[in-house]
């Protein structure tokens, strides 16, 4: 039991790093995943890795081929419509069934992950530091934890995964460029968003959320260099 649970706490281990390495954009789209590379890199079994990779794969983050072995997502711009689509429908159902359900534990929960991303500080850099996006991905979580259902959260927070690999091989639109001037961190719209859920006004939330999605279709790809 013991050599399982280690295997399994190795699998983990890597897979985090490879999801943080990927999200990054350490790993890049299309980028070929080879066992030996990845076992050195992050000190693990072939066996670690493969795993890792499988659970990936079911993430829609890392392709699996037949005969080819796996590889990074690679980015599209039809890719990015169909997901964008999904994920408005997804989180859209999501978000109501959280309305209707949730209990006022939930809606602390909501307060308090809004809370914290609002004070998390969006970074100096190109693309915003790790602690704002994961206090991001936090708040839209206890958004949808309310939910009863939890296919629809975890297709929910899977998709959101996906859309987090497209943000970081995109650029702003000219539309994008002047509102980051004014509110980098988008706190305004998750502020409509929180208010609307707190009221429990499904209808205005299902609004804002959607307006939100919608600012993503139009994202301008740049994965321009080479593959690594």
């Amino acid at each position: 039991m013991a050599r399982g649970t280690g295997q399994q706490t190795r699998s983990e281990a890597a897979h985090d790093r490879i999801r943080a390495d990927i999200l990054g954009g350490r790993l890049r789209p299309g980028q070929r995943l080879k066992f030996p590379e990845l076992s050195e890199r992050y000190g693990v079994s072939t066996g670690a890795v493969r795993e890792a990779l499988l659970k990936l794969v079911a993430r829609n983050l890392v392709d699996s081929e037949a005969h080819l072995g796996f590889r990074v997502t690679d980015v599209t711009a039809r890719g990015l419509a169909d997901l964008t689509d999904a994920r408005t429908e997804i989180e859209s159902l999501a978000l109501s069934r959280a309305i209707d359900e949730g209990d006022l534990a939930w809606q602390a929960r909501v307060l308090a992950a809004h809370h914290t991303f609002e004070q998390t500080p969006l970074g100096d850099g190109d693309q915003p530091d790790e602690d704002w996006l994961i206090a991001h991905a936090d708040f839209h979580t206890a958004l949808l934890a309310g939910c009863a259902n939890p296919r629809l959260r975890d297709l929910a927070a899977s998709l959101r995964e996906e859309a987090e690999l497209y943000r970081r091989w995109s650029r702003p639109t000219p539309e994008d460029a002047r509102r980051w001037a004014t509110d980098p961190a988008g706190h305004a719209a998750h502020r409509d968003l929180l208010d609307a859920v707190m009221a429990r006004d499904g209808e205005r939330a299902d609004t804002v959320l959607r307006r939100m999605m919608s600012a993503t279709s139009g994202m301008t790809l740049d994965t321009d260099e080479p593959h690594a």
